[in-house]
């Protein structure tokens, strides 16, 4: 055991992991201003935690004969895809020309897709086993805190990264703050890869996000506590009177003559759109006043989490293009997810709105696949016909949508990541398992290659004294 630890460190080494340059970003002084104001800017470095994220080394890779779902939609029977050089090069029939000394796969009675993308995953800030030192997620010392970043509390070492890859083919997730505050703090997209440090996980480009929550968590947090929010108004009241400050602190950024304030740079970056808007919201009301704040305030929502009352609301949902990150059955813990319906999430793609499975679990994370397995048949049931391939979008294209890296994965294409993921059947049956899964073309995952079966340092346990040689 201590060996398969040992070459697991040599290999990190190995890669080096090298970090990419940092983009940095700095407060410009307005142009008519002396040069006096000029030297008040608030100049940082918007990057300060750089991704150090390498491709592990990639081959020439060929699957033939294999029923492809390209995850936006489109299914070939008899497909074939070739991967080189970490990139999706080509997908087609049968007769798709394939380059000399390539790895073939024969795929027959296999399936294969994009990887699937948690949206809404805690891994790395609760990881296993769970506890309270372990408990890194939730801020709750007050009702907003955007200064947080979640990347400051994951642990590369969790043995949920490498369940997640192997029984769930797994990809890339958004790791999240908790929802006991209003403002919880920004997320990180990662590619699901074993590395020593976040850095060498972090998905290269990948915007961030602010969590945001409403409903019953803040207020139940706070109000408890007897300190505001402790009703639906009082969250929205310090919402809006956050915001403002926020509006304010971005005029006096654009102006050259801000102090560094790490809660306001998170926010002004959601102003500005840099940063992208991810909200814990259970209710269709809640939701449509989140909109008209949002427009209050100029930002954008690009995702409601958990989102049961969705199919409430879901043609304005598809007219203000915002996506719902929904389970498939999970309802009535709690009063505000008491009207939960298990077709919401076929409803809200019937209406032409942005659907998406997500886990907010670590053993849910494991079977994304099967969620939207019991989302698909609950549409069917009654009468809304969605293709398996269309399904599929749910846990691949949508989220890479939402999160802002839908131009680099989520879907088979020539030129994006080669983010694959191949079934030992059809994806949609409880039976089937991930064989082989691809992260750049690197082969991560092998279930036939007990080699190529991740395993966390912490799981490797501690030594006694007979292991240590």
């Amino acid at each position: 055991m201590r060996t398969r630890l040992k070459a697991s460190l040599l290999a990190a080494v190995s890669l080096g992991f090298a970090g990419c340059a940092a983009t940095g970003g700095e407060a410009k002084s307005a142009g008519d201003k002396p040069a006096a104001s000029a030297e008040k800017s608030a100049k940082f470095d918007k990057n300060p935690y750089p991704s150090t994220y390498r491709p592990y080394p990639s081959q020439t890779t060929v699957v033939r004969g294999v029923t492809i779902f390209d995850g936006e939609g489109g299914r070939i029977d008899d497909g074939v895809i070739v991967m080189a050089d970490g990139k999706v090069e080509a997908v087609g029939g049968a007769d798709l020309a394939v380059p000399a000394g390539a790895a073939t796969i024969d795929g027959r009675g296999k399936y294969l897709t994009p990887g699937a993308i948690d949206i809404h995953s805690h891994l790395g800030d609760y990881p296993s086993p769970s506890v309270d030192a372990h408990s890194d997620g939730n801020e709750a010392t007050s009702p907003t805190t955007p200064e947080v970043w979640s990347e400051h509390s994951v642990w590369p070492q969790d043995p949920g990264f490498s369940r997640a890859l192997a029984n769930g083919g797994v990809t890339s997730l958004q790791i999240l703050p908790g929802s006991a505050n209003l403002m919880g703090g920004r997320s990180i997209t990662l590619k699901n890869v074993p590395a020593r440090t976040v850095q060498g996980m972090k998905f290269p480009g990948a915007p961030y996000g602010l969590k945001m929550a409403c409903g019953e968590n803040p207020k139940r947090v706070y109000g408890g506590k007897g300190r505001m929010p402790s009703t639906r108004m009082g969250n929205f009241a310090v919402n809006r009177q956050t915001w403002a400050k926020a509006a304010a602190h971005k005029k006096k950024m654009d102006e050259g003559k801000a102090d560094r304030d790490l809660a306001m740079e998170t926010l002004v970056g959601v102003l500005s759109g840099e940063i992208l808007v991810h909200n814990h919201c259970y209710r269709a009301d809640e939701m449509a006043l989140v909109i008209d704040m949002a427009k209050e305030f100029g930002y954008k929502v690009s995702t409601f989490h958990h989102a049961v009352e969705s199919y409430k609301i879901a043609d304005l949902l598809a007219k203000e293009g915002i996506c719902s990150a929904m389970w498939a059955d999970w309802w009535g813990f709690k009063m505000e997810s008491y009207d939960g319906v298990n077709e919401n999430v076929p409803l809200v793609e019937r209406a032409g709105a942005c659907a998406i499975v997500h886990s907010d679990d670590a053993n849910q994370i494991q079977r994304l696949n099967q969620e939207a397995a019991k989302a698909l048949k609950a549409g069917r049931r009654m009468g809304i016909d969605i293709s398996d391939a269309q399904a599929w979008t749910w846990v691949s294209y949508n989220p890479a949508k939402a999160l802002g890296i839908a131009d680099r994965t989520g879907s088979l294409k020539p030129g994006k990541m080669a983010d694959v993921v191949l079934w030992n059947g059809n994806p949609f049956s409880a039976y089937t398992r991930p064989e082989k899964v691809w992260i750049d073309g690197a082969l991560m995952y092998d279930a036939n290659d007990p080699k190529r079966r991740p395993v966390s340092d912490f799981e490797l346990g501690q030594p006694g004294e007979g292991d240590v040689k």
